[in-house]
């Protein structure tokens, strides 16, 4: 049997990974079963889970690429110019709006704190999301004169509390009827502006 190239694993993990975001923004963490992924990718189980052993696994698989895609995005962002908080936190909630259905975030969310095997996985993958956070904000900090001399620690502080943004823009954009996103995220730079 001939051997599967890294570049055509690579494509076909993405494809698994695809699958498994479409079919659990329509029917939830709770509703979806691996069987409904597999049916979802088109794939067999065999090549399922020779890639992946659980739904646990997976759903860290879909966590790490939304979350390392909105890293790359802020660090793309941060190439020409230093990012205020508010612009950190507005390419974060601008790319999982494009790219992962906020209401899934929630409920997996939701399970992940019932469930302790998730719940370490979902920490590995909110670390690395706040590790881009903090070193954006200790580059913005070096800029201010009252936190520069502190910027490291500062934003170490800071991170925390942007990262608790996300959180609340996806739980009233899912939950509160008539929440205007727009406004809130026009509002966030004096917001924090103000806060700093």
């Amino acid at each position: 049997m001939p051997k599967i190239s890294d570049e055509r694993r690579e494509e076909r993990r993405s494809q698994i990974i695809a699958a498994a975001l479409r079919r659990l923004s329509n029917t939830g963490y709770q509703g979806t079963s691996m069987a409904d992924i597999i049916a979802e990718s088109g794939l067999s189980a065999g090549a399922i889970y020779g890639y992946f052993s659980s739904k646990q696994e997976l759903i860290l698989a879909v966590a790490t690429s939304v979350v390392s895609g909105r890293q790359d995005e802020v660090l793309a962002a941060s190439v020409d110019h230093v990012l205020e908080p508010a612009e950190i936190v507005t390419v974060l909630i601008d790319g999982l709006r494009e790219n992962a259905p906020v209401h899934m975030l929630l409920q997996v969310w939701g399970e992940a704190s019932v469930d302790p095997q998730l719940r370490t996985l979902l920490n590995e993958v909110l670390e690395s999301a706040r590790a881009t956070i903090t070193e954006q904000l200790a580059r913005w900090a070096l800029t201010q004169p009252s936190l520069a001399e502190d910027a490291s620690g500062w934003a170490g502080r800071a991170a925390p509390v942007l990262l608790a943004l996300i959180p609340g823009f996806v739980t009233q954009l899912s939950l509160v009827d008539g929440f205007d996103e727009k406004r809130f995220l026009q509002t966030l730079p004096t917001v924090l502006r103000g806060s700093f």
